[in-house]
């Protein structure tokens, strides 16, 4: 590995947060499915959650290419939500999830300095009630216009780039952000993947 790639590797790491994930449940469609993906590795999202019920778990996600955001990133995928969030307990202080509600509190509401999980539902019906009741709490993205909802890659990324706003003010990316074994771990990992490709 050249001293330039193995930078890029180390600058990337470098940006990754521990304390922000995006949970995806029952998305079927793999083109959102990939935009969310890019939107995380684009803001720093190391870890994203996915919980299946409708269909059986994806041995890959993204296209097969050097630009797939999926390969940079860890997917956990679970087939029960409770165990999903049993895992999203112990690391993460508040799991909200998107849906139009009477108690939903704004996007810029949220305080992103803290430990935070969104979760974004299927494309037809949104987030599930088993999952909004094992959740803290509902919000919305402020719309203006006649239909309030916006494609799942939107929403997603309108939501992680507040977060990756409120984060870069708090100082959050001005100092790696992973614990040091998964660090080290992907750094391993990263190196073989870029040695196999010949590029990123």
């Amino acid at each position: 590995m050249t001293p330039e790639r193995r930078e890029r590797l180390i600058s990337t790491l470098n940006n990754r947060q521990a304390n922000l994930t995006v949970v995806l449940e029952d998305v079927q469609d793999p083109h959102n499915a990939s935009a969310v993906l890019r939107t995380c590795d684009a803001v720093g999202i190391q870890d994203v959650y996915i919980i299946n019920t409708l269909e059986p778990r994806r041995k890959k996600w993204g296209h097969r290419s050097s630009s797939s955001a999926a390969r940079w990133l860890t997917t956990h995928q679970f087939d029960n939500a409770a165990d999903c969030f049993a895992e999203l307990r112990a690391k993460y202080d508040k799991i909200l999830t998107t849906h139009l509600s009477s108690d939903a509190v704004s996007l810029y509401d949220i305080d992103f300095s803290g430990s935070v999980a969104l979760v974004f539902g299927n494309e037809q019906m949104g987030v599930s009630q088993k999952v909004r009741d094992m959740a803290d709490g509902n919000f919305i993205i402020p719309q203006m216009g006649i239909i309030k909802s916006l494609n799942i890659s939107v929403a997603c990324a309108v939501s992680i780039y507040e977060a990756m706003r409120q984060k870069k003010l708090a100082g959050h990316y001005d100092k790696p952000g992973l614990p040091p074994e998964q660090y080290n771990t992907l750094l391993t990992e990263w190196g073989y993947k870029e040695e196999l490709d010949g590029e990123l």
